[in-house]
């Protein structure tokens, strides 16, 4: 097993030593070494990124197994096919109609070839996608209900199957049919024992599902396993009756030729964008035509039926299995559009048994590296989570299932990783990945700590990826046809650049012996491959070609204003970040002070900061009131969008108007409220939550895509529109009438110390190796952390111990912490990116990376004004846990206006 990282000194172990010396020699497919004549040379892969991937410049697309990406040249064929012929509905008699019903056939014809078979053994069926296959086959199948005179049919599945399989068996439970799990070491084990006996005469339908690829760890099962079951020498239960095999097939068949004619699976469910990227929403369940007449069908739909009658139960069904169980019109235009993939495809690459080689050798290089790095202490950087040695394609397909590690052996959480990935622009996938089944086996969750992490609030697909230390999921990286060495270089270059950047100069692995133009190893040198080393060094900025570190070029680097006094007469009297740091270090305000207040007017723009300013029912008043929306309504963030903090706002209060600044545009201003007789609410979402919104209309909205260089509107919260805080696990329901956000995130405040920041700030500068000037001011970390309230406090982190404050007269409960994303990599003067804030917060606290806490009004009397001033007295309670005396929390303070 591989479950742990092997044993290996500094320099990583050899390609070659890391493969059975009997097993064949392995071509790298297409652009190592290999021309095919379909239109891409020896060494031309990067020519191939370049011509029909350009937009993956400086990105590291590492989640194939989630959808892989379409060419250019693909879409473009498409797009030109369409604009050439005219198609129409299938179900008609017209000529464009005909067009299309033969061109779908035509297709039908393409995929079975793709697939070594013909339509004398196999029947198309198209469907929404490989899960609309697998629902297809539950509800069809022939089963026997269990019952007095019956055993009954049995469905069993492997349990490292997808959620689509298992979900499977919520319809056999509806006919009274049992459903059983198996194991693969149980299958396995089966294997080996050989045929037990059964009974010859019994005709009882069973049905056993397996994937040929297990989408979580890349494992592939043995095809052979297809006719074993049938034949009845191999049984996944000591069931007697006859066995149908469904092969989920949709992840293996993204990067391997399946051949049909040698494995002639029952059901066979494929989903295209796996294949091609394009079209999504479109699959196929291939049945073998010997099954197709037991298939029960009990819905019919448009074009299904040879004939019925609307007002008695009459109908019979068209002949054909395909028109049988298609119900209504299928999406000919996507299915047209999978010609074009094919076509793509074998131009591009010659086949998929190059695509099989090419990405497993990718996965093998990227497996041996991984596995050969280790801490100075001969600690595993990472664990893998697979069921093979990555010997060869038959056996592992190119996924590479694992968790990162500290020096003690302790897991980071996946989400941790996801983010420090991002900073990088490796896009990679964490999870479970909807395979709940392998995640337990390989991360050694038991059924208990899964209900016991469901009622700590995690869900599949969230962020909360360890809980009592225990992981709930781990990370994925898989390739594609497209992928190349420069990628795995990257994802490596990345894991060895925030995991051993404090053990001295790591090798870096780096192909050996003869390269052709990509940079990858060339046929002839295969087998002899060493990961070499490479001095270590910093990754700079300019570096986005394999790091994904995006920067602003030349032509669109601005610094940003400096933020500047309101407008409004509130707060004229303010201070600089800076004067306030420094007076904090110098004990001027005392403990426990407000020594900055800022809020947000557009959500994810810079900071507009106060001395003293109103308190409205959601938080500071106007305090991300705003967003600005891309041409689909969809939220930006500085994450997409790094220079939204450059776009400065101004309040005026007096005026009723927000002034909206930024470098090289003319100032614009715009009313604080709507005009309700002309404001058209229109629906968009934040965190999950929909909220009603407007249009601030076309005069800013040409302003922002003139600033943004594409098209955006600038929306606000509509002011009858309420937004509910969601309850926190552990705390009780805060009152619903207080408890209302804007287009925050979590919730109404966030709260920064000071103390918490010059100690963050004293570990990013005294971790400068080179003994450079310091890499980042307090003021810069400040403004990154993106606070409302800024307190001087006497320890750092000691907000963490919190559960409430009061400032005079408001109440705050303290939510929790804030957990930390790649925003605080973004100085907010710049737009510019720099991991180190992230890396270094990711090292000194234990589990997450979190910085500051949320607060939220405990209660709030607005029948009077309300206003948060710098200089206010803040008064904690320590969580009874903590230990020390409560602090009180109820005096009121003359700086504190009600």
């Amino acid at each position: 097993m591989a479950g742990a990282a092997a044993e290996s000194g500094p320099e990583l172990r050899t390609f070659a030593g890391s493969r059975d010396p009997s097993a064949p020699r392995l071509a790298y497919g297409y652009g190592y070494g290999y021309g095919y004549g379909y239109g891409y040379g020896p060494g031309n892969l990067r020519e191939l990124r370049a011509r029909e991937f350009g937009r993956l410049a400086g990105t590291v697309y590492l989640d194939h197994a989630g959808a892989t990406l379409f060419s250019q040249s693909q879409l473009e064929s498409f797009t030109s096919d369409l604009m050439e012929n005219t198609y129409g509905n299938p179900h008609s008699q017209n000529i464009s109609s005909k067009l299309t019903h033969d061109t779908v056939e035509q297709v039908r014809y393409r995929i079975l070839a793709h697939f070594h078979t013909t339509a004398e053994d196999y029947t198309v069926i198209f469907t929404a996608g490989s899960t609309a296959a697998l629902k297809l086959v539950a509800e069809a199948f022939p089963w026997v209900s269990q019952g007095p005179e019956s055993s009954g049919s049995r469905f069993c599945y492997l349990t490292d199957s997808h959620t689509s399989v298992v979900g499977m068996r919520n319809v056999t439970m509806a006919v009274n049919v049992m459903s059983t799990p198996v194991r693969p070491e149980d299958l396995w084990s089966a294997e080996e024992r050989g045929a037990s006996a059964s009974d010859p005469d019994c005709q009882l339908p069973h049905l056993f599902c397996y994937p040929a690829q297990s989408n979580f760890s890349g494992v592939r099962y043995p095809l052979s396993w297809i006719e074993e079951v049938k034949s009845g020498r191999l049984r996944p239960v000591s069931t007697s009756g006859k066995w149908f095999v469904l092969l989920d097939a949709a992840s293996y068949v993204s990067t391997s030729p399946l051949d049909l004619s040698a494995h002639q699976a029952d059901f066979v469910p494929i989903s295209f964008y796996k294949i091609f990227g394009f079209p999504t929403g479109l699959g196929a369940l291939l049945v073998h035509n010997r099954v197709a007449p037991l298939l029960r069908k009990t819905y019919f739909g448009g074009g299904t039926a040879s004939a019925y009658l609307a007002g008695e139960d009459f109908y019979i069904p068209r002949p054909s299995v395909a028109q049988r169980f298609e119900d209504g019109t299928i999406s000919f235009l996507d299915v047209i559009a999978l010609k074009h993939g094919f076509d793509t495809l074998e131009r591009l690459t010659g086949g998929m048994e190059n695509i099989k080689q090419h990405t497993f050798i990718l996965a093998q290089y990227t497996y041996v590296a991984l596995s050969s790095l280790q801490y100075p202490n001969g600690a595993p950087v990472v664990r893998i989570y697979s069921d093979s040695e990555f010997s060869s394609p038959e056996v592992q397909g190119p996924i590479i299932n694992f968790n990162v590690l500290d020096d003690k052996g302790n897991i980071i959480g996946y989400s941790q990783v996801d983010k420090m990935a991002s900073l990088y622009n490796i896009h990679l996938r964490t999870g479970c990945f909807c395979n709940t089944g392998a995640c337990q086996r390989h991360l050694g969750i038991s059924n208990e700590m899964v209900r016991k992490h469901f009622q700590a609030g995690h869900v599949c697909g969230d962020n909360m990826d360890l809980i009592d230390g225990q992981p709930t999921g781990s990370v994925r990286i898989s390739f594609g046809y497209m992928s190349t060495l420069d990628d795995v270089q990257a994802f490596l270059r990345f894991i060895i650049d925030t995991r051993l950047h404090s053990s001295g100069d790591w090798p870096v692995p780096q192909a050996h012996a003869d390269t052709g133009e990509t940079g990858a190893p060339s046929a002839d040198s295969q087998a002899d491959v060493t990961l070499a080393v490479m001095s270590r060094r910093s990754l700079s900025p300019q570096e986005d070609a394999l790091t994904g570190s995006r920067v602003w070029n030349n032509s669109s680097t601005v610094n940003a204003v400096p933020v500047a006094p309101p407008v409004c007469d509130v707060a004229r009297t303010q201070q600089t970040p800076s004067e306030k740091a420094a007076g904090v270090l110098e004990g001027a305000l005392g403990p426990h002070v407000v020594t900055n207040l800022y809020l947000y007017p557009i959500k994810s723009c810079a900071a507009f900061e106060v001395t003293r300013w109103p308190v409205g029912n959601q938080g500071l008043l106007y305090d991300r009131s705003w967003m600005v929306v891309n041409h689909n309504g969809v939220c930006l963030s500085q994450k997409q969008e790094p220079r939204l903090c450059l776009i400065q706002p101004f309040i005026d209060l007096q005026q009723r108007i927000m002034v909206i600044k930024a470098k090289g545009m003319e100032p614009i201003e715009m009313p604080l409220e709507e005009n309700s007789e002309r404001t058209q609410i229109r629906q968009s979402r934040v965190c999950a939550d929909r909220v009603s919104t407007y249009d601030c209309g076309e005069k800013i909205s040409s302003w922002l895509s003139t600033f943004f260089g594409r098209r955006c509107h600038l929306i606000k919260q509509s002011s009858n529109s309420q937004r509910n805080a969601k309850k926190k696990h552990g705390k009780d329901e805060l009152p619903g009438t207080m408890a209302t956000l804007s287009l925050v995130n979590e919730a109404q405040y966030l709260l920064i110390n000071t103390s918490s920041i010059l100690e963050l700030h004293q570990q990013l500068n005294t971790s400068d190796e080179n003994g450079k000037e310091e890499l980042f001011s307090v003021k810069d970390l400040s403004l990154r952390f993106r606070a409302n309230i800024i307190i001087n406090g006497k320890r750092a982190f000691e907000e963490e111990k919190w559960d409430e404050i009061s400032i005079g007269s408001l109440r705050f409960q303290v939510l929790g912490p804030c957990h930390r994303c790649q925003m605080i990599c973004i100085d907010q003067q710049t737009g510019q990116r720099n991991q180190h804030v992230f890396q270094k917060l990711s090292e000194s606290r234990e589990t997450k990376v979190n910085f500051g806490m949320y607060l939220m009004h405990t209660s709030l009397d607005l029948s009077s004004p309300c206003f948060l001033s710098v200089g206010s007295q803040v008064l904690p309670v320590l969580k009874e846990n903590v230990e020390g005396h409560d602090l009180p929390a109820s005096e009121k303070h003359q700086d504190v206006t009600s």
